[in-house]
């Protein structure tokens, strides 16, 4: 492997598993790119004044911020797998988690530290490329969905994605069809198909529910 896909492969596992001093870096960066798709994934989840909340993978949290905006009175969850944004997130909102409206878990989305239909409302963005197995991640979520819970999963076109320099190592691109079967095969019933954009740049959030 050259100097270019050494770099390359390093940052798409960066993106997948945010680490150290390139990771608070790579945090960072993901508030801006995806700034777009998750506030979109929030919109779509329709969020009511004090419900539940959960974002699987949240990264550099800008989506903790917005869903403690939309459930206000409510409580949000949040799962990483990441230490490095589990640190951002509680510098980032040390009063939220005082007040116990935040509550922060180390954790991926196929083993949720969460009671069976806790949740009102899920999200997940641009982290399924780093799922091997979807159907029990989404399982899970579907385990601590309450009746009438949304989850909304947000995925860069894959056509789009295969072009992208560093996508080649370890990214799971799948088409949205695949993951609408899989989220099915959980027990979770396809609402709608969002797209965000047009043509081939387009971000797509997959709207299920129970």
């Amino acid at each position: 492997m050259g100097p270019r896909d050494t770099l390359l492969a390093g940052f798409a596992k960066q993106l997948g598993h945010p680490r150290g001093r390139a990771g608070q870096a790579v945090v960072r960066l993901l508030n801006n790119v995806n700034r777009g798709p998750v506030t979109g994934a929030v919109e779509a989840l329709e969020i009511r004044h004090g419900e539940t909340a959960l974002d699987v993978g949240f990264g550099g949290g800008l989506g903790l911020d917005l869903l403690l905006r939309a459930t206000e009175g409510g409580t949000v969850h949040g799962a990483e797998i990441s230490e490095t944004a589990l640190a951002r997130a509680r510098r980032t909102f040390p009063k939220n988690l005082a007040a116990g409206r935040l509550v922060l878990h180390q954790a991926g989305m196929a083993e949720l530290p969460l009671g069976d239909g806790s949740i009102d409302a899920a999200l997940t963005v641009n982290t399924v490329y780093f799922i091997p197995e979807l159907v029990p991640a989404f399982a899970e979520v579907a385990r601590v969905l309450a009746d009438g819970g949304r989850f909304v999963v947000g995925i860069g076109d894959p056509a789009m994605m295969r072009n992208m320099p560093f996508t080649s190592h370890g990214f799971r691109l799948r088409p949205p069809e695949e993951i609408e079967k899989a989220l099915e095969d959980a027990g979770l019933a396809l609402r709608r198909h969002d797209r965000l954009g047009d043509g081939p740049r387009a971000f797509h959030l997959l709207v299920t529910g129970r």
